[in-house]
């Protein structure tokens, strides 16, 4: 690059300076650096993506911009608009001859980065990308398998096995390692090209007192990690199967947002990993240590990356196609906490306010929506994450989804989440449930998590009567409804056995000629009358 080279660093995730191979590409040889973000009217839809998360992202890059200022007398320029129409301007008013950005695996940024190249070649603009949100490139670890993906996590660590460790991150950089002038500030008024607020982007005004209790941006990350970081037993030790879903403040790391708009590099965060295992050979392993949730975002990624349709059932190569019901009602009674189950609507309050809920949390709701009682689509169910979690990512959000209805992954479907026992596990009392859902709070601890069968009299000197003051259970019988929708998943997998997987109720009964099992089932005649000799069981299932 010539000296007197001008270049942008386009800010997209990895919102962070340190680890940022991309940027420390950009400044190679440049006389200037402009760095940059634009935001995309794509994802500037509050029924799409939630005021937390949109928040989130305006603090990430306040953070960005106050860090270039002070370290190098820079500053984050902010345009609105959409990259193909925005990037063409600013290369020809800036004189543009490099520009910068990390790599990224979703399909729509694909099939954007995809115009920009190409946008960038015909005005004469070198581009370069960078795989730096993820340890290793996904094109890397496919290269290992022939080309092929792997629905199995144990198959997943053995391929990144062979690649040897993640790269070493890059420290942020230092002020004589960047162009005498990191960006021209001369002609360019500082009012111009600002972080915007919430409100400017047709966002509802947060709450006062904010009840998201995460702050965006590269310096709170950093900040979170040296928290955890100094608890080195329990960073060595840690087991997330044995943390609480209930607990008043989280029992996890709360990394997942920082990690999901890159705050924080994983691959700093990995190696920080190391250097504490090595103090503690005992340390717990993958798949549930600190590690292994890492790896867990690769092999997501990695499966998302490499596989058509993975936000959706149809056209999902490796998603089991299982008949689904709509119900519009049902689907919003979850989401708004209107289930007449504490424990599920305790979950679903904290995730509306705050943007976090703990993973063991999300298994419970995830399976109640789907699998468990309302039989309802994990696609409706990613869909209300993607909205409201700060942490919500196209991989890890819709792998899950997959996982927790036995969609992929996942095939044990006999093993259910009960909306009352599970969450009396770590939470006898019901703390959890009287933070969240206030109308109960007086409810005695025998009947927090069954509210409707405390007397009417409990109820009324509670303050809460059932029906009234709280919904009646959307679902009247639990165990009656989990073992109908066990039964469902046994048609749908014997389907897929036989080669004829059918995505409608209403198909399986129109394809059943001889008027049998099939039929009985969907016509509501209950679980007991799917069953034949070796038609359930552990084993059966394992095979499905």
């Amino acid at each position: 690059m010539s000296k007197k080279a001008v270049a942008i660093h386009w800010f997209r995730k990895g919102l962070r300076l340190h680890d940022n191979p991309a940027l420390m590409d950009a400044c190679k040889g440049a006389l200037l650096v402009y760095p940059l973000f634009i935001l995309d009217p794509y994802f500037a839809k509050p029924q799409f993506v939630g005021q937390n998360r949109y928040n989130f992202l305006l603090e990430s890059l306040r953070d960005i911009d106050n860090n270039l200022r002070q370290r190098y007398n820079s500053r984050l320029y902010v345009v609105q608009g959409k990259p193909h129409e925005v990037l063409p301007k600013l290369f020809e008013e800036w004189k543009v001859t490099r520009v910068t950005w990390e790599s990224d695996t979703e399909p729509y940024a694909r099939d954007r980065d995809n115009k920009i190249f190409q946008l960038a070649k015909d005005a004469g603009v070198e581009a370069k990308t960078h795989v730096s949100h993820t340890l290793y490139d996904p094109e890397a670890i496919l290269a290992k398998n022939k080309g092929q993906s792997t629905t199995s996590y144990s198959a997943f660590n053995k391929l990144i096995s062979r690649l040897g460790p993640p790269p070493q991150p890059l420290d942020a950089p230092k002020k004589k390692e960047l162009p005498e002038m990191l960006v021209e500030r001369t002609g360019i008024d500082d009012g111009e090209y600002t972080v915007p607020k919430l409100e400017e982007l047709g966002y509802p005004s947060l709450a006062d007192p904010n009840p998201c209790p995460f702050r965006g941006g590269e310096s709170a990350a950093l900040e979170r990690l040296e928290m955890h970081l100094k608890r080195k037993k329990w960073i060595a030790t840690f087991e997330k199967p044995k943390t609480k879903p209930n607990a008043l403040e989280p029992d996890t790391t709360v990394l997942s947002p920082y990690l999901k708009f890159g705050c924080l590099s994983s691959r700093k965060f990995w190696l920080e990993l190391q250097n504490i295992y090595e103090e503690y050979k005992s340390h717990s392993k993958p798949p549930v240590s600190l590690e292994g949730q890492l790896y867990w975002r690769e092999f997501f990624y990695l499966n998302s990356y490499a596989t058509p349709n993975f936000h959706k059932m149809e056209g999902n190569p490796i998603c089991r196609q299982i008949p689904w019901e709509e119900n519009k009602d049902h689907l919003k009674k979850w989401e708004m906490s209107e289930t007449g189950y504490p424990f599920v609507d305790a979950i679903m309050t904290q995730l509306r306010e705050t943007g976090w809920i703990h993973h063991l949390a999300r298994h419970m709701v995830a399976c109640f929506l789907t699998r468990g009682d309302l039989w309802i689509s994990w696609e409706e169910g990613a869909k209300v994450f993607d909205r409201y979690l700060l942490d919500a990512d196209y991989a890890v959000n819709h792998g899950n989804w997959m996982w927790l209805s036995c969609s992929c992954y996942f095939y044990q479907f006999f093993r259910c989440y009960s909306p009352v026992s599970f969450g009396k596990k770590t939470d006898k009392n019901g703390d959890y449930i009287r933070k969240w859902i206030p109308a109960l709070k007086k409810y005695p601890a025998k009947y927090i998590y069954e509210p409707w069968k405390a007397p009417l009299s409990v109820q009324k000197s509670c303050g809460c009567v059932i029906g009234k003051d709280y919904p009646k259970p959307i679902i009247e019988d639990h165990t009656k409804r989990s073992k109908e929708n066990m039964s469902k998943m046994k048609a749908a997998y014997d389907a897929h056995k036989a080669g004829k997987p059918l995505t409608k109720a209403k198909e399986y009964v129109e394809g059943d000629k001889k008027g049998g099992t099939l039929r009985k089932l969907f016509e509501g005649s209950g679980p007991e009358q799917s069953r034949s000799k070796n038609s359930t069981g552990t084993k059966k299932a394992k095979k499905a």
